[in-house]
């Protein structure tokens, strides 16, 4: 940005999110600037109302992080376009209820849910649409303020409206948001180089440990077919077994019930594995909490996820320094203790592969 050069005076906006602005820009609400449309759901009981080819019906899921709208599953059909409101193309849409300030930018007409409020921008003398979609994305704490803070966080078209805006002049506006349109594509262009990396890197790393584990690490001793079709052949001296007797599975809690009941252990839920071999160890409880309903594990043990995403995702790992030694965890994870013919780390990568 350094071509850019600083205004020469610059004022105090009195709105916190903003703060100091040029001299020359000036502040309105957004119901002075746009249209806010909150969506709706046209009756799915009633089929007519949708049609694989019509018009895309968007939901909350659909606006991804960089502000883009995904292909929806579901379209409505004229008959449910009829009790819908059409969105215009280069709106830009905000969830409004559950992850409140999620923003998103229509690249053709379109229709939302109820958990949408859709900007449209008509004050075109004013006010550039592109303009305004960077705005909303950067007043994302702004919307969390507005809203209602429930069990569920709702802002309604009334409260969004009164959230202030920067208003410079529209020639600014367009430069503005050309610039952020350039740079913004730059930086989206990195990071799918760096994912693409990272995709292949993953793959890498998945090739080394399926075939270190299955073959060893000897290129040149004799092999045999191991009868199972993933693995393959293997080493010459290797055996063959299940899992079972190996290790035990989900060991009994009976071998704690001795301790106290207010001795205080980790807590592990699923989500806590946050990669493949790192753990959250953060949440603690105590014994007389956690004994029944939980699963139990001891430090050198192995969690894994059994449901899914994070099953998929490969969320597994060795448990180190629990509290006292012991842990509990969610009933979604699968404890794995190794028997003294297995060492817990080669079944750790086995698993993975």
């Amino acid at each position: 940005m350094s071509r850019y050069k600083r205004y020469e005076k610059y004022k105090d906006s009195g709105v916190e999110w903003i703060g100091e602005i040029p001299e020359h820009w000036e502040l309105n609400k957004l119901k002075r600037l746009s249209n806010i449309i909150t969506g709706n759901t046209p009756s799915k009981s009633e089929e007519e109302n949708y049609d694989d080819e019509g018009i895309p019906w968007v939901k909350p899921d659909n606006i991804q992080d960089d502000g883009t709208v995904s292909e929806t599953k579901e379209r409505l059909s004229v008959i449910g376009l009829q009790k819908a409101r059409l969105i215009p193309k280069n709106s830009a849409i905000v969830c409004c209820i559950g992850t409140v300030g999620k923003v998103g930018f229509t690249q053709q007409d379109c229709t939302t849910n109820q958990q949408i409020n859709s900007i449209i921008f008509d004050r075109i003398s004013i006010w550039n649409s592109k303009y305004g979609f960077y705005c909303l994305y950067s007043s994302k704490n702004e919307h969390e303020k507005y809203s209602n803070k429930v069990v569920v966080s709702i802002l309604n078209k009334t409260q969004q409206g009164n959230i202030i805006m920067p208003v410079p002049s529209l020639d600014e506006q367009k430069t503005i948001a050309s610039f952020l349109d350039q740079k913004t594509a730059e930086i989206d262009d990195l990071i799918a180089d760096k994912e693409k990396l990272i995709e292949l890197l993953q793959e890498k790393r998945q090739a080394i440990i399926t075939e270190a584990v299955t073959k060893g690490l000897n290129p040149n001793v004799k092999m045999k077919d191991s009868g199972i079709e993933w693995i393959g052949e293997i080493p010459e001296h290797w055996e063959v077994r299940k899992i079972k007797y190996l290790a035990t599975v989900n060991p009994n809690k009976s071998e704690i019930r001795h301790l106290p009941a207010e001795l205080e252990v980790t807590f592990i839920p699923m989500e806590k594995i946050i990669a493949t071999g790192k753990v959250d160890y953060s949440l603690t409880n105590a014994i007389e909490n956690l004994i029944d309903g939980y699963t139990y594990f001891k430090d050198g043990d192995i969690i894994m996820a059994k449901v899914t995403p994070c099953f998929e995702n490969g969320n597994i790992a060795i448990v180190e320094g629990l509290l006292n030694g012991i842990g509990f965890g969610t009933t979604e994870l699968h404890v794995l203790r190794c028997h003294s013919n297995c060492y817990n780390r080669f079944l750790f990568y086995y698993l993975q592969s």
